[in-house]
């Protein structure tokens, strides 16, 4: 059993265990998934999620990623994360992926709803980054859903195979 962090309608935020990195690397190694991930161009071995799992372990206290649980079958679908944390300024960048047989199901959209509940009352952060392609037309709608503002641009910035340069879009959503 995998303990929930934060419970929504759709999804839950679960704690990430080790069985979930069979999954991931498949994910990660999608080039449809990795289309709009940072280096998109990468290949992942099954050794570098351990080798990740192991190294957010031990940095916990900046990096928190959750696995993104559908709540009716109890499958994980995704990941979601809150990356850099820095309690200083009081601030976090978003990160997340699903896998692709679960796009468009509204789950993404709750995932961050969720990551941004933990952000501001459980970590009680002021601000949530974002960055995303602007091709990426289904995240800015999942951005833009949960409040988030877009805050400036970076111009021809990001390569994404098949698509060329492309702009890469910040967004941020401050707590209410």
């Amino acid at each position: 059993m995998r303990p929930i962090i934060v419970k929504g309608n759709l999804v839950s935020l679960g704690v990430l265990i080790r069985e979930d990195l069979k999954h991931a690397w498949v994910w990660y190694n999608d080039r449809d998934v990795r289309r709009y991930l940072s280096f998109s161009e990468e290949i992942f071995f099954y050794e570098d999620e351990l080798e990740w799992y192991e190294a957010l372990r031990r940095e916990k206290k900046h990096e928190k990623v959750f696995a993104i649980i559908e709540n009716s079958s109890r499958s994980l679908v995704g990941l979601i994360g809150l990356h850099r944390i820095d309690y200083h300024n009081g601030r976090a960048e978003l990160g997340y992926f699903l896998a692709k047989e679960y796009w468009g199901h509204g789950y993404a959209s709750e995932a961050v709803k969720l990551a941004l509940e933990y952000a501001f009352d459980w970590l009680n952060l002021r601000k949530v980054y974002a960055h995303v392609f602007e091709t990426n037309i289904a995240s800015i709608r999942v951005l833009e859903k949960n409040g988030f503002k877009l805050a400036g641009r970076w111009r021809k910035h990001q390569y994404v195979p098949g698509e060329g340069f492309v702009d890469v879009l910040m967004y941020e959503r401050f707590r209410a």
